[in-house]
């Protein structure tokens, strides 16, 4: 079997916390669910889902809130504009945009969110 055929998608983005509670609420406030919550090795693991995206955060002391290797993690979205308006109601603030791309075919827009632990968090529309 090739490598390509093996790989059937994305399957979580692990981020690290020094504030599950924190963490929690930042990822249910934006609608994703408890997946699975659990300790292992003595820390507290949560994996969150919103439909066939899953993003696990596990407590560590060498959590290191700092942009590093991933970027961000982007929502796809159908009206960036109305949940730009959900989301600062929430009392989040943009730290990029709304912004527009000239990406695909039409074009894209979105803005980006931070988390508690420096994950930015992207919401984008394909134009």
């Amino acid at each position: 079997m090739k490598l390509t055929d093996n790989i059937t998608g994305l399957q979580h983005i692990g981020i690290p916390t020094k504030d599950m509670d924190k963490t929690k609420a930042f990822y249910q406030s934006l609608g994703f669910e408890i997946a699975l919550e659990t300790v292992y090795q003595g820390d507290r693991v949560v994996f969150f889902k919103l439909h066939a995206l899953i993003v696990e955060t596990y407590e560590s002391d060498q959590a290191n809130p700092v942009y590093g290797a991933i970027n961000h993690l982007s929502l796809n979205v159908l009206d960036v504009d109305d949940v730009y308006r959900q989301v600062t109601e929430l009392g989040y603030k943009a730290v990029e945009g709304p912004a527009q791309l000239p990406y695909w075919t039409n074009g894209i827009k979105y803005f980006t969110i931070e988390g508690p632990n420096k994950e930015r968090v992207e919401f984008s529309q394909y134009l």
